[in-house]
């Protein structure tokens, strides 16, 4: 719902653009621009695929045929590497904050269900904090170096954000709502978390978005994705529960325990993030991904004895956002950035498995090490 008043109102298209005229006049620059657009919307916009898909792209598309960068043999001009940078970008701030997908949301309540542990969003955020500045400062780059653009300059994209800024004219009276909501819902998710519950807050957003007519209530009764989101993890968590109370996890838990007796903990923590996060390429959800795996990964865990869970579980979760770079259909933006044909097959599932080694190595010598500073 909150995607949808971003779009509706227009504030994530004026944001995007105000941050490509800024940073524009370079090609790397602009690579930065399109990060940074993401990562003001990824706190407030838990749907990747509205944000990245849906406000993000569309802007992207619109620059390369600017430089006479079109699908197919002028596509490296400039247009491969705004999108594989739009891609890997929405990627990492994804796992970056709670909010910013929806399966982190799933799998952090079914970790409350199954494990007993529980995450704020003030926790998530400062678990992921070392590896998330770093991945998000350094991909633009990295791509920069390892896909370069043949246009390095962009001396046009600046005024055609500026016109595109007049042409939508002064904030709206819609836009200011959106922004003052947004801010009011993060203010509450960081530091009103011990006396209001997150999803009382997101549900009284919500509410005000309706009463305030930044978005009407056909709008939300309409919003297909928004509603079957709600009824697939009310359902998965639910399932998740049941299983635990037939028994089916702990016998599972005293099998795998079985099995896994005598491998050092941290090798078990280590091999447990990694398989989990290369176990994508066999799925074209996370959300799927995260209701089919994570609560087997989890038993598996309970049942060994010193595994810290909460590091664990954390590490598992911090994959959910990352693992979206795999493959063309790892992600709800996944088909649409493919789909745009600035980027072969083959280079796709190239910069797939490049990147996905990238992020896993973060995860792995990065990310656990700092856990484990945390969760002992």
């Amino acid at each position: 719902m909150v995607a949808l008043g971003y779009q509706k109102t227009g504030l994530g298209r004026r944001i995007a653009l105000s941050l490509v005229k800024a940073l524009g006049g370079r090609t790397l620059g602009l690579g930065y621009a399109v990060a940074l657009s993401d990562l003001v919307l990824a706190p407030f916009t838990p749907s990747n695929t509205a944000r990245s898909g849906g406000t993000i792209y569309p802007i992207v598309e619109s620059i390369p045929p600017l430089y006479g960068s079109l699908p197919g043999q002028t596509a490296r001009r400039i247009g491969s590497y705004l999108i594989w940078t739009a891609l890997a970008t929405t990627c990492v701030t994804s796992s970056m904050f709670l909010t910013g997908v929806a399966p982190n949301l799933l799998g952090v309540a079914l970790v409350a269900k199954m494990a007993k542990v529980s995450f704020s969003w003030g926790q998530w955020f400062m678990g992921f904090l070392p590896l998330g500045i770093l991945l998000f400062l350094s991909v633009p780059l990295v791509i920069y170096w390892l896909y370069p653009p043949e246009i390095k300059r962009s001396d046009n994209v600046p005024a055609w954000a500026a016109s595109e800024l007049k042409k939508i004219g002064p904030l709206t009276a819609g836009e200011l709502k959106m922004a003052a909501l947004v801010i009011l819902a993060l203010t509450l998710w960081i530091g009103g978390a011990s006396w209001i519950n997150a999803t009382a807050v997101a549900v009284g957003i919500v509410a005000l978005m309706i009463v305030l007519g930044v978005i009407s209530w056909d709008d939300a009764l309409g919003n297909r994705q928004a509603w079957n989101v709600l009824i697939w993890f009310a359902t998965l968590v639910t399932l998740a529960d049941g299983l635990s109370r037939v028994g089916f996890l702990a016998w599972f838990a005293h099998g795998a325990a079985g099995v896994l007796h005598g491998v050092p903990i941290m090798t078990f923590v280590l091999a447990s993030v990694a398989l989990f996060f290369l176990m994508h390429y066999m799925f074209a959800s996370i959300t799927a991904h995260t209701a089919a795996l994570l609560p087997v990964f989890l038993v598996a865990a309970a049942g060994v004895p010193g595994v810290p869970i909460k590091l664990l579980a954390l590490a598992l979760l911090y994959t959910l956002g990352l693992m979206g770079i795999l493959t063309p259909y790892a992600t709800g933006p996944g088909p649409i950035y493919f789909g745009s044909g600035y980027i072969s097959r083959k280079d796709f599932w190239i910069l797939g498995l490049i990147f996905g080694a990238i992020f896993l190595a973060g995860l792995l010598f990065i990310e656990v090490p700092y856990l484990s500073t945390l969760y002992r």
